[in-house]
């Protein structure tokens, strides 16, 4: 295929227009050795030039869809594991966030009060979203000039919706509130939403003017191995009117929005579709995701879903076989929708995969992207 095909087919798929051959997404490795070798990089390029040797692995790899420009991020990664700043969620002892000790449920709602709402109200009044829609044009286009004409860049990240706030404050204390507090909750996701809805119409405008690719992808981890992380009645209740009522301007305008799915949001799949959710990426098959399931739903317009198919970063590619990867990609098309589909990992490949697998898995992604049948 030429390197306009790729980005084509990546482009027809997002319209569902139908294909031979099924265009891949983005294959995230954190191994630097393993970024480089399939990159045609010598050992140490990556850590001397990550941006260059990240496009040139993403390119030989055959990346038709990129969604995420994150060169950089491997770098938090060593032979040993995470390198990078520990958080509220990553290991910090002590969580403080503007003078305030984040100990408890109150510590948590005495932060939002004092100093969350009244920035979100001040965010909400002075936004601009003439600027924001340029801003958003300006930053896709230079990405896309950068990846080259064989790979296409869709949204993410600029696409914003109400989340839960356990990445500021840690999860016992936030999940605490969450429970205590309900009634400030809501309100934490109202004002993010007042700002959230400003931002999309702006997104709107700018996939409009900019003749960006209709779909971007939303990502905010919001379960575990064992489902929600809070009940999904208060989620209800509490967080899907907002976030329903934000990407609306998104959904009026035929951008079509993905979920990542971390853990097991069965439960959440059909409260998304019903807010608008086009489809999803990222399965963990092991905790309970059902992808024939899934791949069988359609959207709230009754739309075959886009379904960004992975095999598994958390079994298959770590603790298979070359043998299980193949079958695994094999299982993804067989079950996946006929139309709307593209094949990626589940999620980010940790150091310790591999290489055979990981290689497996680039050969066949290129037997189905370049299949004629």
């Amino acid at each position: 295929m030429t390197p306009i095909d790729t980005a084509q087919l990546a482009l027809d798929t997002i319209h569902q227009r139908t294909t031979s051959g099924i265009p891949s997404w983005l294959i995230h490795v954190m191994d630097h050795g393993h970024i480089e070798r399939l990159a045609g990089c010598s050992p140490g390029d990556y850590r001397r030039d990550p941006h260059a040797t990240y496009l040139a692995f993403q390119q030989r790899v055959g990346t038709c869809l990129l969604d995420q420009w994150i060169p950089d991020n491997p770098l938090t990664m060593g032979p040993d594991g995470y390198e990078g700043a520990r958080r509220a969620t990553t290991g910090i002892d002590r969580v403080m966030i503007d003078g305030i000790h984040i100990d408890s449920p109150e510590a948590v709602v005495e932060h939002l009060e004092c100093v969350v709402f009244p920035a979100l109200r001040q965010q909400a009044l002075q936004f601009d979203e003439v600027a924001r829609c340029q801003q958003v044009i300006d930053d896709e286009q230079r990405i896309q000039a950068l990846l080259g004409p064989q790979i296409l860049k869709s949204g993410h990240g600029c696409v914003r919706f109400p989340t839960l706030a356990y990445g500021a404050y840690g999860y016992e204390a936030y999940f605490s509130a969450y429970a205590l507090y309900p009634e400030v909750m809501e309100q934490h996701f109202r004002l993010q939403a007042d700002v959230a809805l400003c931002n999309n119409r702006a997104v709107a405008q700018a996939i409009t003017e900019g003749g960006l690719p209709p779909l971007v992808r939303l990502d905010h981890d919001m379960a575990d191995s064992r489902g929600a992380l809070v009940r999904e009645e208060s989620l209800d209740r509490l967080w899907l009117p907002y976030f329903a009522q934000v990407i609306e301007p998104l959904v009026t305008r035929g951008v079509r929005l993905l979920w990542h799915c971390d853990g097991n949001l069965m439960a959440m799949v059909p409260r998304l579709l019903e807010a608008g959710i086009a489809g999803f990426q990222g399965f963990q098959y092991e905790d309970g995701m059902d992808y024939p399931r899934i791949c069988a739903m359609k959207s709230r317009t009754g739309e075959d879903l886009i379904i960004i198919a992975g095999v598994s970063v958390t079994t298959t590619l770590p603790f298979g076989t070359p043998v299980d990867v193949r079958d695994q990609i094999r299982w993804l098309v067989d079950m996946g929708p006929r139309r709307g589909l593209l094949l990626g990992g589940s999620s980010t490949i940790a150091p310790g995969t591999p290489f055979e697998n990981i290689q497996t898995l680039v050969e066949g992604f290129a037997h189905y992207r370049n299949r004629t049948t």
